[in-house]
């Protein structure tokens, strides 16, 4: 017979945003479960043994595994169940409002749990190699930068001896630094777009203080071995085309893809859950509610982020919520809020009138002037002036209640200084 259980609130996933989730309803007093399809809770944070997690949040230092001991014991603290080693293969809106969600097990079987609302933090998986069509064949030695870091950092195992990384995401950058360190000599990381997809400091910290070559403008063409991988050829991009007749070859056995994050969201979509094509994630109002009301959603599953910090704060904001939608708080008239000039998405993508709102942008552009700004029905009520921006950090403003009174279609635009 299939148990059943009941909670109040249903987080989906157990990683930076699932468990800060979990320990905001539950410190509201929602009954909480988490469920998540790992052994133990944490998520991707349990690979990541380098540091620089926290700084925001818990105002110190602390490594990915850490940081994940931090919010696991402050969920459980606060009163969430979590139920590790478990899947969810279905989530349904019933008649009456409420959530079944169907969960497989291979220690508990098959169960039922109802819920009266769902949080949405599944997080985000690796784009491969097969989503940015490398050619060549199918030799050993070819990895996610992930999937070389969870090898190497929970399994003790070394990809390889010699290594390329193709493209400059924050995941291939650490794991450049983390090779080095095994002594893996890192041969070249080669980005196609003229500037890096990771953040600054990991540009510095994990390429530039160990002399490892960075390639703009070029893209790995051919992937050479057959039982395993023997070299890869590169070639420079000109107008979006390569340069084959420029092509070079780098001997390597290993190649690791960095290429970016997609949010995993085949369980949101069927429940219904309208996706936004600018990000992968769901289409959230103000209040982190998906377009099926009492489903929610928060961190990289909604949109991908610098810090797990950040995923953590906006994960709160959408539980804080989610308790406000149980305890029967009207979510108001929804406007639409839209994007233009440089700017790729905004989240969320409505507003309520009158209330104080955090926005989060992804710059189209990198310049060293800019200003981005609101407008409001025909009229520019904010301004700000950025030093810097750059597709590899989110931009985040909050906005004043007294900016959003009117009613109206809010549109941001970021202009490129000179």
């Amino acid at each position: 017979m299939i148990q059943e259980e009941s909670f109040d609130i249903a987080v989906i996933g157990a990683g930076a945003a699932g468990l800060a989730a979990a320990a905001e309803t539950s410190s509201a007093g929602k009954t909480t479960l988490v469920i998540d399809r790992e052994d133990h809770p944490g998520g991707i944070l349990r690979q990541c043994i380098h540091n620089g997690f926290g700084l925001r949040y818990f105002k110190e230092e602390l490594t990915g595994p850490e940081y994940a001991e931090r919010f696991t014991e402050k969920a459980l603290k606060a009163g969430a169940k979590i139920r590790s080693g478990t899947s969810v293969t279905s989530l349904v809106k019933e008649a009456d409002g409420t959530f079944t969600l169907i969960a497989l097990s291979s220690r508990e079987g098959v169960r039922k749990i109802h819920a009266r609302a769902v949080i949405l933090a599944m997080g985000c998986g690796e784009r491969s190699r097969g989503n940015i069509a490398v050619p060549g064949s199918r030799p050993a030695g070819v990895f996610t930068a992930g999937a070389a870091q969870k090898l190497l950092n929970t399994e003790g195992i070394l990809p390889g001896k010699k290594a390329v990384i193709v493209g400059s995401g924050d995941i291939g950058l650490i794991m450049a630094r983390r090779l080095s360190w095994t002594g893996i000599e890192v041969k070249a990381v080669v980005e196609i777009m003229p500037y890096p997809a990771g953040l600054v400091r990991n540009i510095v910290q994990c390429l530039d203080d160990f002399g490892i070559p960075l390639y703009l403008e070029h893209s790995v063409v051919n992937i050479l071995g057959r039982e395993r991988v023997e070299g890869v050829e590169i070639a420079p991009f000109s107008g979006g085309i390569p340069q084959m007749e420029q092509k070079f070859q780098v001997e390597c056995d290993t190649v690791l893809f960095s290429v970016g994050l997609i949010p995993e969201n085949e369980l949101s979509r069927s429940a219904g859950v309208k996706l936004n094509p600018s990000t992968g994630g769901p289409l959230v109002d103000s209040n982190y509610e998906t377009t099926v009301p009492g489903i929610f959603a928060g961190g990289n599953v909604l949109h991908v982020h610098d810090l797990a910090d950040f995923v953590s704060e906006e994960a709160e904001n959408a539980a804080k919520m989610a308790v406000r939608r149980l305890d029967g708080e009207d979510c108001g008239e929804k406007n639409p809020v839209k994007v233009e000039s440089n700017l790729k998405y905004v989240i969320p993508n409505t507003y309520q009138s009158g209330r104080k709102t955090r926005f989060a942008f992804r710059s189209l552009i990198v310049s060293n002037q800019a200003e981005l700004e609101a407008e409001l029905n025909g009229k520019v009520i904010w301004k700000k002036h950025y030093s810097t921006v750059r597709p590899s950090e989110m931009i985040l403003v909050e906005l004043d209640g007294k900016l959003l009174q009117e009613k109206g279609e809010l549109i941001f635009r970021l202009k490129k200084g000179e």
